[in-house]
């Protein structure tokens, strides 16, 4: 800077000037008060601070006095007790001693100064430092005008020092803020009063996926679904009227990803009492929410096994009952006249048994995989799961099914299928509170490789299509329908279609989505066509069926109901039937010189299984037919139905005809 020397009022004015816009640093402040001292009184100046061991700022028009003026001023001299100007002019030995100790005097000579005034920088009760203006001419004085004029200089400097200082406190505390947000694990965001984005930290600007100099002036409402965007005017309301809030949302990225965030929002002071925005710190928490999702469908599936459990033990013991029921109607009927109502009454108590012993295996294959694999005609799979379809979507809605009449057969597993049948049901009826038509469609469809979205699908399919007129949805939400845990209903565990996906896709299958708001949703599944005709359904023998007469058999049943009912039905076929009604009783009740040419066995027993008894046996009378009865599908089973190619399984309830002839198998 160059500071003109003027008329004294213009050259403070001046200095005030120059001082106002250096205030923004301490250092520009030193330099513009040093320079201006100097040529506003002469001949050289400095300034000290105090509580530093900083060089003082000092200029002199010639550059070897401002450096002996420099170490002058390093020396030790203390004034801030000093509310008034020092003026030694002329300077002493004597009158410099009073400022300073003996052993400084050294510099005072070397320095050449033939007078000073030693003014205080004072800001209210502290002082700042001191300004030093120094003759350096042989026999130069100040006057009393000058020492005023170095008293309001110093008046002057003392207030941009003031100014500088808080100042750089400002920016400390800035900078000390700025890193806090910088390092911050949550995001900040910070937004004007309307929700527009004013400022974020670099964490905010990933969780967004935006560069960070992009978002200023972006709406917070254009990175929120649909119902958090919704209730965005009530939150910043919330925090303008003084309190903090916290909310969870999902937060929406720019590539459409989205995560679960928790936002607490604080209010920010603006002027003249007006909201001054918000400052809202983000947390991520998608990894917690997935946690709890997991925990969901952990509980979920305790919950479905739990239920498996218990209606695979109660459709078991249906069975069993039935399989007396059905058992001794056919009893009662044979030695029932011809035409009679007792014969009459009887048949019809064994036809219920059947629809009684397609409920019980339905329950119990339904949600189980694991189990075996068969050829199935689709219009026979739909058939068999109508029932169970119009009770889950209830009678308020309608339902519709066509089966194209050269529909292929499929090869899959009943229960699975079962299951994402009723899964995709549910769904319908969860979409048509009011009602509604739900109609499924079966054709044949040629798929040809990229014709869907996974590539690797292609082939002979059968298309099994559900459409609703329910209310449909977005496109954001398609987007997610398939992801596990995602659902729009809070008591849902978000599981229906992740799993109908799952099973499909571990029998070569594919699902797919189409939805168009208020208008409903179709949901298309590809199963596998088989490459082979549906094999036949087993026809019962006829009551005279050719039966083998005179062999032996040993029953072992742990009913005892159910395993004198089977003697009952043995009995007049011409065999000799043996009853045990535990696995040990079995392998003690015959004589050591009587071996049974069949084993009649139950697969689940206390204490043995079926397959563990038969293996028993066949160790004492080898050649041992076997045939075993159960109450749990196959699908059930497990592992503890491992039977051998050289036996087979009856399931229960079965009647005398089915019986007979399964004995009759096994004796080739």
């Amino acid at each position: 800077m160059g500071v003109v020397v003027r008329a004294t009022g213009h050259a403070l004015a001046d200095l005030a000037l120059a001082l106002a816009a250096a205030a923004t640093r301490i250092d520009a402040v030193l330099d513009t008060a040093a320079r201006a001292a100097a040529e506003l009184v002469g001949d050289g100046a400095g300034v000290r601070l105090s509580r530093t061991d900083d060089a003082p700022t000092v200029y002199h028009a010639d550059p070897e006095r401002a450096q002996i003026l420099a170490r002058f001023l390093s020396g030790p001299i203390d004034l801030r007790g000093a509310r008034e100007p020092i003026v030694l002019s002329p300077l002493t030995a004597h009158g410099f001693q009073e400022l300073a100790p003996p052993e400084y005097r050294t510099e005072y000579e070397r320095a050449g100064i033939s007078a000073c005034v030693l003014c205080p920088l004072l800001a209210g009760e502290a002082c700042l430092g001191y300004l030093a203006i120094a003759r350096t001419t042989p026999g130069g004085t100040y006057t009393d005008a000058d020492v005023d004029l170095a008293r309001d200089i110093a008046g002057e400097v003392a207030l941009a020092l003031a100014t500088a200082r808080s100042m750089e406190l400002l920016r400390t505390s800035e900078e000390r803020y700025r890193r806090i947000v910088e390092t911050a694990l949550e995001g900040v965001w910070q937004l004007d009063p309307a929700g527009v984005t004013t400022s974020v930290n670099e964490r905010m600007a990933d969780m967004l996926g935006v560069p960070r100099e992009q978002l200023p002036g972006l709406s917070m409402s254009g990175f929120l679904d649909d119902r958090s965007r919704a209730d965005l005017p009530r939150w910043l309301a919330e925090c303008h009227e003084g309190d903090p809030t916290v909310h969870k949302t999902r937060l929406v990225r720019a590539d459409g990803a989205v995560r679960w965030v928790q936002v607490a929002a604080a209010p920010m002071p603006g002027q003249h009492g007006e909201p001054g925005g918000s400052l809202c710190m983000v947390s991520d928490i998608t990894e917690q929410e997935q946690a709890r999702g997991l925990k969901r469908q952990l509980d979920h599936l305790r919950r479905l096994d739990s239920l498996g459990q218990l209606i695979g033990g109660i459709a078991h013991d249906f069975n069993n009952l039935l399989t007396v029921i059905a058992g001794s109607a056919e009893v009662i009927a044979g030695e029932a006249e011809p035409g009679s109502t007792r014969q009459q009454l009887a048949t019809e108590i064994a036809e219920a048994t059947v629809r009684g012993r397609t409920l019980a295996h339905q329950l119990l294959a339904f949600g189980r995989s694991g189990g075996r694999s068969e050829t199935v005609p689709v219009s026979d799979l739909l058939s068999s799961v109508t029932q169970l379809l119009g009770r889950t979507i209830g009678e308020h809605i309608k339902l519709e099914i066509t089966v194209e009449p050269d529909a292929w057969p499929v090869r899959t597993e009943r229960g699975p299928l079962e299951q994402v049948l009723v899964n995709l049901a549910a769904n319908s009826r969860d979409a048509m509170p009011r009602g509604g038509v739900l109609t499924i469609r079966a054709d044949n469809v040629d798929v040809e490789p990229g014709q869907l979205d996974d590539r690797t699908i292609a082939g002979r399919f059968v298309r099994v299509a559900l459409a609703d007129t329910g209310a449909g949805m977005d496109k954001e939400t398609q987007a997610r329908a398939f992801e596990p845990f995602f659902t729009t209903r809070s008591t849902a565990a978000g599981l229906g279609l992740a799993t109908a996906a799952s099973i499909l896709r571990s029998s070569g299958g594919y699902i797919r989505l189409d939805s168009v708001p208020r208008l409903g949703t179709t949901v298309e599944v590809f199963l596998p066509a088989a490459d082979r005709p549906a094999e036949p359904a087993p026809t019962l023998p006829s009551s005279d069926a050719p039966t083998v007469h005179g062999g032996h058999i040993l029953v072992v049943e742990d009913q005892p109901e159910l395993a004198q009912l089977i003697r009952y039905l043995l009995q007049p076929a011409g065999y000799t039937v043996t009853v045990a009604t535990d696995p040990q009783a079995a392998m003690d009740c015959l004589p050591p010189d009587v071996h049974p040419d069949l084993l009649l066995t139950d697969v689940v027993m206390p204490g043995m299984t079926g397959p563990e008894l038969a293996t028993v046996l066949r160790e004492r009378h080898p050649g041992l037919r076997v045939v075993y009865t159960s109450g749990y599908a196959p699908a059930v089973l497990g592992p503890q139905a491992s039977i051998g190619d050289d036996s087979s399984l009856i399931q229960k309830p079965f009647n005398r005809d089915t019986l007979l002839a399964a004995i009759a198998r096994a004796w080739g």
